[in-house]
């Protein structure tokens, strides 16, 4: 029996969902693919892939991601976090992806708005 090298096989429902999973963190953290990829040492093209559920990703692909973007791999793979500040979407996350320079700019500003609502 031979393969049909143009057929595409159907992507598998675990590998989309995990994708899905990927590609939020990855936005929530702030990451380009292209940025991602380089920190993770794979391919945009492969990163691409893997969050649409193409390919699936080897365990220490899986775990440099959940590394670099500071997620659970609980997460990634099954959607679960312990609770709400281990979110990949909580401010705490995101405000600990920031260079010191950022953080320094989100204080200044929520400095500012606290004084604006809780002055009177």
């Amino acid at each position: 029996m031979v393969k049909d090298k143009n057929k595409r096989r159907k992507p598998k429902e675990l590998n989309i969902q995990i994708g899905e999973r990927c590609r939020q963190a990855r936005e929530a953290a702030g990451y380009t693919q292209e940025a991602l990829a380089e920190q993770i040492d794979v391919s945009t093209q492969f990163l691409s892939d893997a969050e649409r559920g193409v390919t699936g990703m080897s365990i220490s692909t899986i775990i440099k991601l959940c590394h670099t973007l500071s997620v659970s791999a609980d997460f990634i793979l099954l959607g679960q976090s312990k609770d709400a500040a281990d979110s990949p979407f909580s401010i705490a996350t995101r405000f600990g992806h920031l260079s010191r320079r950022q953080q320094k700019l989100v204080e200044d500003g929520f400095n500012l708005l606290n004084k604006a609502f809780f002055t009177k």
